[in-house]
């Protein structure tokens, strides 16, 4: 699977010093005085982020009067303040004024709807918020009343159920519920020497190719699972995770996990792959089950970084751009699984390590947005994210921030981070979740997490900080995750098992699960002829020297291994053996 990084910055980004979080922020309020269409506004102008000649700042408009079908939100600054690079409006400015219209996608603001956009900026002197704010040319300074109640209500709201009327969905599937358990990967994690410490585990359902719904005589299909879910459930709530993976030219910047159907073949992935799967979960049989589905892996990231224009580009990922069958593709699942009462839909959202950085970060949440609300896709119909499905980036560095530096050298410019604005998943997951409710999904969206194989673990596990004699040192001292790169993917040598599956483990995230079966093969390590479409990738070739996706380092893969998906006991054993926690 190809999970990389564009290696281009942008020329604010090169000029980045140390980086300072300043917190400054301003809300201004605002009402129209008459007219039919009575506009009215709050605005929170907040600097995320403050070095030496730039700025970062967010914006959110928050809509106190009548629906407008498009805004226009002005200012002013009292300084030499100068918009850069925006994103989620379209910002011109003149001298000191500053025009921001709404983009295609958010202009429609409801009575107290709310959308955000973002910009980075350029100062020198001091960087004071803009006094006064206008919405569609009205004023913002004053908010729009609302009546009490007369009478209080005759009785007191009553504390809510722990589990959803019949029809309804949890905010947080995961909650007091148990997680089903693969019983063909339970056999074959049993069967490893100290396997049994973990065969219990829940792991993803791979739905990888059309076969895969109906199984075969050596392999259940999907309703063999979910009956099998049935049995496991007992009396309370059992999630099942599913992994829905089969577009047309699947997985375009790499080899390994290319699937079955060819870049145009968008009608066979709705009517063979997508069709059959919601026929079977919306079966009367299964609807007391709580079904999670992790919608196609890889794709749309691909749309952002290994595309023309990107040092990283390549030919398949310009076709599945150009032809939109990723867009088309992710929409139509959406839409079809997310009519399904006890679904919960979850769209990937790669990881730090490939979205962390400004160009591609922003881009890939409103590239998410255009495919959740494609073939009359909304955004109702995806509950969350998940990051680093399949991945190995460390769930939280304890030895260094983003903040930190090094004899005046800020950790953004260590090797390892590369001007990247996160360190590792937690903290990008949160990012990522709050930069998605800004473009319009709902507020209450929630973030999975895969921790199948980021453990790191082990001998080779830091106790501390690195050394302070260069940021280089501190950071490649005291970081867990012991890979060369962080662009590398494939069946990485040195990894553990992570933290083990559970539910609401931090702010914003519903779960920490292992959506990659551990043992399961990334990629072959040489060329193997096969009948599932799976290629060959170097990045599987523990003798691969690298290319720019990987800033040409050794791949830092496994020897001898099987297939994408196929049963990899020496990586298994590995898992074990640098498990964090332990086992």
């Amino acid at each position: 699977m190809s999970r990389t990084r564009s290696t281009s910055r942008t020329a604010l980004l090169a000029a980045l010093g140390l980086i300072t979080a300043t917190g400054a922020t301003a809300t201004v309020l605002g009402t129209a005085t008459a007219g039919a269409a009575a506009p009215g506004c709050k605005v929170d102008y907040q600097i995320t982020n403050q070095w030496n000649t730039g700025f970062g700042a967010n914006v959110t408009v928050t809509n106190t009067g009548d629906p407008v079908a498009s805004w226009t939100v002005e200012w002013s600054y009292a300084g030499n303040q100068q918009v850069t690079q925006g994103w989620n409006a379209t910002i011109t400015q003149s001298g000191a004024a500053v025009t921001a219209k709404n983009v295609s996608y958010n202009g429609t603001l409801a009575t107290g709807g709310s959308t955000s956009f973002g910009f980075n900026g350029s100062y020198t002197g001091t960087n004071a918020v803009p006094a006064t704010f206008t919405l569609n040319g009205v004023v913002c300074n004053g908010a729009t009343p609302t009546t009490p109640p007369t009478t209080p209500p005759t009785t007191p709201p009553t504390t809510p159920p722990t589990t959803p009327p019949v029809g309804t969905k949890a905010d947080n599937p995961y909650a007091g519920a148990k997680v089903y358990v693969n019983p063909e990967w339970a056999a074959k994690a049993a069967a490893e020497p100290g396997g049994t410490k973990v065969s219990n585990q829940p792991t993803g359902v791979w739905l990888d190719r059309i076969a895969a719904i109906n199984g075969s005589a050596t392999s259940m299909g999907l309703r063999a699972h979910l009956d099998k879910a049935l049995e496991q459930k007992g009396s309370g709530e059992l999630v099942v995770q599913l992994v829905v993976y089969n577009l047309p030219g699947r997985d375009c910047a790499a080899l390994a996990s290319n699937g079955e159907l060819g870049p145009t073949e968008i009608g066979r992935y709705k009517t063979e792959y997508i069709d059959p799967i919601a026929a079977i979960l919306a079966d009367s049989k299964y609807a007391g089950l709580r079904i999670v589905t992790t919608v196609e892996i890889d794709s749309l990231p691909n749309l952002v970084t290994n595309v023309s224009g990107r040092p990283t580009a390549t030919a398949n990922c310009d076709v599945m751009k150009a032809n939109g069958n990723y867009i088309t593709g992710v929409g139509y699942a959406l839409k079809k699984l997310g009519s399904i009462g006890n679904v919960y839909n979850y769209i990937d959202a790669g990881h730090h390590g490939w979205l962390g950085w400004d160009d591609n970060f922003g881009p890939s949440a409103e590239l998410f947005k255009q495919a959740a609300v494609a073939e009359g896709s909304t955004v109702d119909n995806v509950h969350g994210f998940i990051v680093n499905t399949a991945n190995y980036s460390a769930l939280k560095e304890d030895h260094f921030t983003i903040n930190d530096s090094v004899n005046g050298t800020s950790v953004r410019q260590s090797k390892w981070v590369d001007w990247n604005r996160y360190t590792d998943e937690l903290s990008y997951a949160q990012a990522m979740r709050a930069k998605l409710v800004s473009i319009g999904f709902n507020s209450n969206l929630g973030m999975l997490i895969d921790t199948s194989r980021n453990g790191w673990g082990g001998t080779a596990r830091p106790t501390g900080p690195g050394a302070l004699t260069s940021v280089d040192t501190y950071v490649n001292g005291g970081r867990y995750d012991r890979r060369i790169h962080l662009g590398n993917w494939c069946n990485q040598a040195g990894a553990g098992l992570g933290e083990r599956p559970q539910a609401a483990p931090a702010a914003g995230i519903d779960a920490y699960v292992w959506m990659k079966p551990p043992g399961e093969s990334d990629g072959a390590s040489k060329e193997i002829p096969n009948n599932e479409g799976k290629g060959f990738d170097r990045m599987c070739d523990p003798t691969y020297t690298g290319n720019a996706r990987n800033g040409n380092s050794m791949s830092g893969s496994l020897p001898d291994a099987p297939i994408s998906g196929q049963w990899f006991s020496a990586q298994f054993q590995e898992l074990l053996k640098n498990a964090h926690p332990a086992l």
